[in-house]
């Protein structure tokens, strides 16, 4: 984090209490878009932040580490069968497979709209998902989940938000102190959860 970074979300006196408190979010990413869609689909969340492991586990069935293009069939033949997915969960999950299968994209080369654009282009995906792929695969700076529900919570709790009365525009306001910092400002808020077990 720079000197600048710093001082800007340290502007936000909430903010600022977090960072004197818990350690910087050090989160390694797998780079993967197909693997973390793959994970936002069959978890309900991406694997970064979940305390179920299912999609884990469902790789652990599978005998594999990690989940492919190649060897989708072998995680399907061995994963699907004990796991409880949904007919609109599985047309997700094949229609991430086909638009994979049909496009080879370097996502790096992509601006946040641009990878928005690909990505709300497959069927089932959604906003919420598209933020956590820019805000954790991509590691793009600015990017703020106003839809995550645990990021709602944190910030009712923490900025003392109306939670019945235009919340998303509450937190759009206070973001808007974050600058192009938002992604870190949202780390910080998610990690503090972890370490408050009173929220």
């Amino acid at each position: 984090m720079t000197d600048n970074t710093l001082r800007i979300l340290k502007g936000d006196p909430v903010l600022k209490k977090i960072i004197e408190t818990i350690p910087e979010p050090d989160i390694e990413s797998t780079n993967d878009v197909f693997f973390d869609l793959m994970s936002c689909v069959l978890e309900q969340q991406i694997h970064y932040r979940s305390t179920k492991r299912v999609f884990q586990k469902m790789l652990h069935a599978a005998n594999l580490t990690t989940l492919t293009l190649e060897n989708f069939d072998e995680f399907e033949q061995k994963a699907f069968p004990n796991a409880k997915l949904s007919t609109g969960k599985l047309e997700t999950i094949l229609a991430v497979l086909t638009f994979f299968q049909e496009n080879k994209i370097n996502w790096a080369l992509l601006n946040d709209a641009e990878v928005a654009a690909k990505l709300s282009s497959i069927k089932g995906i959604g906003k919420w998902t598209i933020d956590m792929i820019l805000l954790y695969t991509l590691g793009r700076p600015n990017v703020c989940p106003y839809d995550d529900f645990h990021l709602k919570e944190i910030m009712v709790k923490r900025y003392g938000l109306d939670p019945n009365s235009r919340l998303k525009a509450q937190m759009v306001d206070i973001s808007t102190d974050w600058g192009e910092h938002k992604s870190l400002a949202v780390k910080y808020l998610l990690a503090w959860k972890k370490y408050n077990q009173h929220l």
